[in-house]
């Protein structure tokens, strides 16, 4: 939920620019993590993570794979294509789904399959009614699809994991902001309260869900987290056509009722699931 409501922030940037939003939200994201290792008191695991090659390669991975991410999504978010990254994240969980499946040898009853095939009607109807290539929407679910994949198999915890990750995207954070600053002749949009204020709120705002996303998906199964991930998409493809203004047709809303008849079908077959494994 709160991924879906994220866009409402990035549209109140827009007039910053997608390179310098994502570089204020690495370096104000690292802020709220130190504070948060250091109070809790896990600066030790943060060190233990760094001394293991195996996971600073596969956080350095998951880091510049996530900041990719964050660029398309806020780029969708700046040109007006809420819709496509909507349908980007509505294509996510069919990744995940087939994740789990390929790479983490996880199994599908008969009604997770159903719900699966018919989100997948449902996401062939999408593009159709788009019209073309969605790179945009591709590019957020490939790129989410493979973070969520290293770090459910990193061997580090949620918080840790998440620092190291901003620490490896930090230094090119700050070189983009030099760089523009000298380009520019000032500080930019820094200098004016509102927009830094904005930019600071970047912070908290990734921070939170990615904290909660990185805890939980190493304790549920890839399907269920791909199912999950309906939720935000639904939100957002509301907000692109209540506040954004973004067109809506017939197509599009047959797609929007089908995607969420799957996701009702899967709930309660792990509802079910659940009764019978505790009776």
């Amino acid at each position: 939920m709160l991924w879906g409501f994220l866009p409402l922030l990035f549209n109140l940037l827009n007039h910053v620019g997608a390179a310098t939003v994502v570089a204020n939200r690495t370096l104000w994201s690292l802020m709220v993590l130190g504070v948060i290792m250091i109070l809790g008191g896990r600066m030790a695991e943060v060190r233990a993570a760094l001394r293991d090659p195996r996971t600073v390669t596969s956080m350095a991975l998951a880091a510049l794979i996530l900041g990719g991410n964050w660029l398309i999504y806020i780029y969708a978010v700046e040109s007006g294509q809420v819709l496509e990254a909507s349908f980007g994240y509505f294509i996510l969980p069919l990744v995940n789904v087939a994740t789990g499946v390929l790479l983490l040898g996880e199994r599908l009853n008969r009604w997770q399959m159903v719900s699966i095939a018919i989100a997948a009607v449902a996401i062939g109807i999408q593009a159709v009614s788009i019209g073309g290539i969605p790179y945009v929407a591709i590019g957020l679910a490939l790129t989410f699809a493979v973070y969520g994949y290293l770090r459910k198999t990193a061997k580090v915890g949620s918080a840790p994991g998440l620092f190291v990750e901003t620490m490896v995207l930090a230094p090119l954070a700050i070189a983009f902001l030099g760089y523009s600053f000298l380009r520019d002749g000032g500080i930019g949009w820094h200098g004016d309260p509102y927009s830094l204020a904005l930019l600071a709120l970047t912070g908290p705002a990734t921070v939170g869900p990615l904290l909660l996303f990185a805890f939980a998906v190493q304790r549920l199964k890839m399907t269920t987290v791909g199912m999950l991930q309906y939720i935000a998409p639904s939100i957002t493809f509301l907000l692109a056509i209540t506040l954004f203004g973004e067109h809506l047709n017939a197509v599009r809303l047959g797609s929007f009722t089908l995607i969420w008849v799957s996701l009702v079908v899967y709930t309660a077959d792990s509802v079910m699931r659940r009764r019978r494994a505790v009776a």
